[in-house]
């Protein structure tokens, strides 16, 4: 479909379309480049005010995949007129707070009339041009971190079919509303080679990109993955997404998984995430000093979860 549309270039313009980046980037000047953004969604949790909170969570992600700083968010609204309006406002709430923790500006926004509500961000922010993290440039011997458990598709399916109590509730939406702003920002004290957050192309699809544009491939070890409690709970009892079976259906060509590594944990590997956390190319010294600065900050665990390899015939390879 995007191949259909005019291509639009300029030596300004560091990151566009071609690499499937989290963001486009675009160089002001020496110093300065902005980086611009945009998502929303349905609902995917009851709470309102909880809802904008991960909407939010997710659109300012983008910015930190790319080694930026959140500068002006603007709202995107869909709501219908059946609904009480003050669920609105809960919504709008939940995204304010969470750009304000962000330390940026909300300036405004536009809604229409819709049949289903929805939410999201259009975020802009700022980066150094020579600063810039991309998917693109992953080295051979670096090893693979993964910021946050995976496992969140599977866990709002289940949400849907009431299979959750409130404590898996409650920790399932503090792993999506929080920010990717501490994994960022120390992550610029580090060297990296490669840095993407993963979302609804689920943990495969963005290290897939991550392969492919870095011209590698990339080896997982599905044993060191962290997984969010009561994931393959529900995994193993068939509580998949649809969103799972498309990512396997359109990825698991340039995929190989080794015998011994059981189907439920395939489901998790292209669960569609929402609001999940950096996946981040860097040497392995570098990446223990970074797991263990992220321990303190973060309820979690933080993960090396796989390794850059010489380019093989499958572009992932699951051990």
């Amino acid at each position: 479909m995007l191949s259909q549309l005019p291509k639009f270039t300029s030596d300004k313009l560091l990151v566009g379309l071609e690499l499937s980046d989290d963001a486009a980037v675009y160089q002001l000047n020496d110093t300065q480049a902005i980086i611009q953004t945009l998502d929303f969604f349905t609902p995917i949790v009851d709470d309102p005010y909880m809802f904008g909170q991960i909407a939010a969570a997710n659109a300012l992600s983008d910015i930190y995949a790319m080694g930026g700083q959140p500068l002006i968010a603007l709202n995107i609204v869909g709501f219908p007129k059946s609904l009480d309006p003050s669920i609105l406002t809960e919504i709008l709430k939940g995204g304010a707070d969470k750009v304000k923790e962000a330390n940026a500006l909300l300036v405004g926004g536009h809604s229409v009339e819709d049949n289903e509500p929805k939410y999201g961000l259009s975020v802009t922010g700022l980066v150094h041009p020579k600063c810039v993290w991309t998917n693109s440039n992953a080295n051979i011997g670096d090893v693979l971190v993964l910021t946050k458990p995976i496992g969140s598709g599977i866990l709002n399916t289940a949400l849907k079919a009431d299979l959750l109590d409130e404590d898996d509730i409650q920790k399932l939406m503090n792993v999506m509303a929080t920010l990717n702003k501490a994994a960022a920002e120390t992550l610029i004290d580090f060297k990296r080679s490669a840095v993407t957050d993963v979302t609804g192309f689920g943990l495969i699809g963005h290290v897939l990109e991550m392969a492919q544009n870095s011209q590698v491939s990339i080896q997982l070890n599905h044993q060191w993955i962290p997984v969010m409690d009561k994931a393959l709970e529900n995994a193993e009892m068939g509580i998949i997404p649809g969103g799972t079976y498309k990512n396997k259906n359109f990825y698991s060509k340039s995929v190989k998984i080794l015998t011994g590594v059981k189907e439920v944990y395939e489901d998790i590997l292209y669960d569609p995430q929402t609001s999940g956390g950096l996946i981040i190319a860097m040497p392995e010294k570098d990446a223990h000093e970074y797991i263990k600065k992220l321990k303190t900050m973060y309820q979690w665990p933080v993960s090396i979860v796989g390794e850059i390899i010489g380019k093989q015939e499958n572009d992932i390879i699951v051990i």
